[in-house]
């Protein structure tokens, strides 16, 4: 099996990253693994679509630095066309592209259509990712798992909205990610409410939302796969997200920590409830950040963290992954393009 996971950049994977603890699971389970960017599609006047791949340097890396070091300085470069991808793995975070890039943000769905249609597994399903290009996605869940949202760009709104909720709000830019402009606001009279608004209206819609007081001690993300939670030899895929000392932000790449965490039965309630339309919209692999019994935010494009669940709880998530996509792959050799894409991702 061949596996392509479409990154916003190759230079910018860590060791550290999810993506790259799949790509050295699915090396180890014996299947080669390629990288592809932005940039890189071709679809050329007879309509066949080719893609160039970055494909790291041959046998199994000693360490996920070894891994990243190879896919950068030992790497092999080749245009293949797609149909000799088995499976797509979109994992590229739009917003990192939307100021500078704006053209790239998109690409991973635009392309991914194209790839489902010369009969290509994609993941997670590139229609419901189109969707899903910033947090207005989340508003399509029943209301029972969603904090009190306000979505304006209007500094009267948002002031409005703030003097509603006792706690004070969460404010952060509709499209964005990696804990990067969130403030916590505990009163329309606050001094530098101006300043913070302009801030973060520069990137275009903000978000609200009521503060939650469990949040002080962090989120808790938790990884569901096929619509139901990440679980392996009785453990489940979740770590609690710490927030610094003096920082509103639980997002590991803002400081925060991982932690282990107790499942309880009001998380997989939660996890229940979103599980229906995760399955209908095709979304294979997913982040849930919970706090309480709501959840903050639905990570469908890069979901992180399972190097910190790993290291935590000894136990190889990455590799119920691909074993996961290795089932999917087998069911589309036997039914062929009779089960729509969406469909396959979340069996």
């Amino acid at each position: 099996m061949r596996i392509a996971f479409f990154v916003n950049a190759i230079e910018s994977e860590t060791s550290y990253y999810t993506t790259t603890s799949l790509a050295i699971a699915a090396i180890a389970r014996g299947h080669e693994v390629c990288y592809a960017t932005p940039g890189d599609f071709v679809l050329r006047p007879d309509d066949s679509l080719a893609v160039r791949v970055t494909t790291p340097g041959a046998g199994k890396p000693k360490s996920a630095d070894t891994f990243i070091a190879d896919l950068n300085e030992k790497a092999n470069l080749k245009t293949i066309d797609i149909r000799e991808i088995d499976v797509l793995f979109l994992r590229n975070d739009p917003s990192l592209d939307a100021d500078e890039r704006p053209w790239a943000a998109h690409v991973g769905a635009m392309f991914g259509r194209l790839a489902v249609e010369r009969g290509v597994l994609t993941v997670n399903d590139p229609d419901a990712l189109a969707k899903a290009q910033n947090k207005l996605y989340f508003q399509d869940f029943p209301k029972v798992i969603r904090p009190s949202t306000l979505i304006s760009k209007s500094l009267d709104e948002i002031r409005a909205f703030i003097d509603s909720q006792k706690r004070g709000v969460i404010l952060k830019p509709l499209q964005g990610s990696g804990g990067r402009h969130v403030f916590k606001i505990k009163s329309s009279k606050e001094s530098n409410l101006n300043q913070i608004f302009e801030a973060v209206s520069d990137e275009g819609y903000l978000i609200a939302q009521g503060y939650l007081p469990d949040a002080v001690e962090g989120d808790v993300r938790l990884f569901v796969m096929n619509g139901r939670p990440l679980e392996k030899d009785g453990c489940y895929a979740a770590f609690r997200r710490v927030p610094a000392k003096g920082d509103i932000r639980s997002n590991i790449s803002a400081a925060g920590t991982a932690a282990t965490v107790k499942v309880t039965p009001k998380i997989l309630e939660v996890a229940e409830i979103v599980r229906p339309k995760l399955v209908a919209d095709g979304m294979f692999l997913v982040g849930l950040d919970i706090v309480g019994d709501r959840i903050l935010e639905i990570n469908v494009f890069t979901p992180g963290g399972l190097q910190n669940l790993e290291k935590l709880n000894g136990v190889d998530f990455s590799s119920s992954v691909i074993e996961s996509l290795e089932s999917k792959v087998k069911i589309r050799q036997i039914y062929g393009s009779q089960l729509p894409n969406a469909v396959l991702a979340t069996l």
